[in-house]
């Protein structure tokens, strides 16, 4: 498989909006997210990390098509919701550095594309010298949802792999519509955190 890997720092974010966005749509339908995404709640999501200096975007094209995408930007420039649980826990915003989305056509995963979003945003954080600690959260589904794909199998053994722990007293609520929804429901976002070496 012969891709293409694209990197975009701060306000380049926005060369990208469109089809970042449609990523974004096309790949969190999927269980657990079950997203029923609209453009406009996508570009002005996107426009927070556009307008971080730090905030890096990872792109991966097959062609000219973006198939696949990571972003992580510094928690100081994170929305009010993701830094809430770390100020209430002791946290100094400016020494985490908060991971993004990772997304992936379902035809381009396992082949190592996972590892290597981590492995490039571990590296832009560390990069500055001056963060202690990189973080991302998942959502929180029953596991008798009535949407989970038999045989679904959670990335917490990727994750934890990777030297993440999960962090139950970390805790931010997002809404989203989940898919075939007209109206946004509270999900439990819980973070997974790992000090940096």
């Amino acid at each position: 498989m012969e891709l293409r890997y694209e990197k975009y720092r701060g306000a380049a974010f926005r060369t990208v909006f469109e089809p970042l966005a449609a990523l974004r749509i096309r790949v969190f339908r999927d269980f657990p997210y079950l997203y029923e995404g609209t453009l406009d709640y996508e570009l002005e999501y996107l426009d927070t990390y556009a307008q971080a200096e730090r905030a890096l975007l990872f792109a991966v094209y097959d062609g000219q098509k973006m198939v696949g995408a990571t972003t992580c930007i510094p928690l100081a420039n994170e929305t009010p919701d993701v830094q809430k649980p770390f100020l209430k826990a002791g946290y100094h915003l400016e020494e985490v550095f908060y991971f993004g989305e990772s997304i992936l056509l379902q035809q381009y995963r396992g082949h190592g594309i996972g590892h290597l979003f981590f492995d490039e945003r571990e590296a832009h954080a560390a990069s500055f010298g001056t963060y202690r600690f990189t973080c991302f959260c998942a959502v929180d589904r029953a596991e008798n949802h009535p949407l989970r794909p038999e045989g679904y199998r959670p990335l917490d053994a990727f994750w934890m792999q990777r030297g993440y722990l999960k962090e139950p007293t970390l805790v931010s609520q997002f809404t989203w519509p989940d898919l075939g929804e007209s109206t946004g429901t509270a999900k439990n976002m819980i973070y997974w955190i790992k000090p940096m070496p």
